[in-house]
């Protein structure tokens, strides 16, 4: 198992960490805790040393599921990661509520790492304002977190902001070959290599969506390594970065954990040819969008309220992975059915004001007419 030194820190962790979002669940929704422990188990035994976990994961149920796993290994044996659900505090008491139920939940006396859950400038400025980084930097002090650092979703600007804000023991971003420019992107890995911030990745298969292709994807991939899963491409680019100490990955079934812990023991960083050739395979993938919607917003709100932004978010992601379990989620749960295109009353308010001088009439047809209908599945 591949090993890395976290830093300043003084501590060695495995590349491959164990993420315990995507747990595998039975038709009622809830955790298969026989099968979700062996796959622990098997990752533990293998080397994998690094256990994240969240508050709200699998609708709560999560961390008390790893909690009750880990209480047959010895406590020094693993790292443990869980994270405060910032839009759930309003009170600096709601935090300190909060860490002592996830304590509880886990069962355990202190925390490896600790993280602010998600973080956008509005969230970031919240905590300062309430004296959550404060409470935390006294819970390192009392010995009741090991590491403090925090998780982001937002844009580099603000990345930079968090980040140069204070002296981090570490921070978690999302990365991969095609998140390169969204997100913190390579700007924000540098900015982090260059101020000792050791990162922890996530998504760096991206949910799932690039771990399997078709046609002539599928094609280029096998032409690099038939033997090798397109997954473990994925994890090979994000881990060829030196600053990256541990790469989350979400795993479902036990076949995804042999297959991710195969690629980090031992691990190979991708060859030159190979990062040309997934730097190609990219811009593929990404020839693929429909339209130039950059999410701006400026077309927002629209007077039937239709989610503009968001239904052409759904339908680029849709043609470039060309797969419907891809974005299945996003458009029959989190895009309302009174926000979807079918409403447009073709106004044309919105061509107006978009910068990109897109259809958007012509193109929210097609989004509903596809998406209704898909021919990729």
């Amino acid at each position: 198992m591949e090993r890395r030194e976290m830093g300043q820190l003084g501590i060695s962790l495995s590349l491959l960490g164990f993420g315990c979002m995507r747990l595998p669940v039975g038709k009622d929704g809830k955790i298969e805790e026989a099968e979700a422990e062996r796959m622990l188990d098997e990752a533990i035994a293998a080397g994998v040393n690094y256990i994240d976990t969240a508050y709200p994961y699998h609708n709560g149920e999560s961390e008390p599921f790893v909690g009750r796993v880990l209480e047959k290994y010895d406590r020094s044996a693993y790292y443990l990661a869980t994270k405060l659900p910032v839009w759930n505090v309003a009170s600096l008491d709601d935090a300190k509520r909060l860490f002592e139920e996830q304590r509880k939940r886990l069962k355990k006396e202190y925390i490896d790492f600790y993280l602010l859950h998600a973080l956008n400038r509005e969230r970031w400025e919240q905590m300062v304002r309430l004296g959550v980084v404060d409470y935390c930097e006294q819970l390192k002090k009392e010995g009741k977190i090991r590491y403090f650092g925090f998780s982001f979703h937002d844009k580099y600007e603000v990345f930079e902001q968090i980040l140069t804000s204070r002296s981090w023991d570490f921070c978690q971003i999302q990365f991969n070959y095609m998140d390169t420019e969204g997100q913190p992107g390579q700007r924000g890995y540098d900015l982090a290599e260059r101020l000792g911030v050791p990162l922890v990745i996530m998504e760096p298969i991206r949910g799932g969506s690039l771990a399997e292709f078709s046609g002539e994807i599928k094609d280029r991939f096998q032409a690099m390594d038939a033997n090798a899963s397109i997954a473990s491409f994925a994890l090979r680019w994000v881990g060829s970065f030196p600053n990256v100490k541990v790469m989350l990955s979400g795993m479902s079934t036990i076949e995804q954990v042999r297959d991710n812990l195969k690629t980090v023991s031992p691990f190979r960083p991708l060859s030159k040819k190979e990062q040309e050739e997934i730097a190609s395979i990219a811009g593929q993938i990404k020839s693929r969008v429909q339209n130039s919607c950059t999410g701006c917003r400026y077309c927002m709100p629209c007077p039937a309220g239709v989610n503009i932004p968001l239904s052409f978010r759904i339908w680029n992601q849709y043609h470039m992975y060309q797969r419907y379990s891809i974005v299945k989620e996003m458009w029959e749960k989190h895009l309302a059915d009174a926000q979807k295109p079918e409403h447009c009353i073709r106004c044309g308010k919105c061509e107006t004001v978009c910068p990109q001088k897109i259809s958007i009439r012509e193109d929210l047809q097609r989004v509903q007419a596809e998406l209704d209908n898909p021919i990729w599945r």
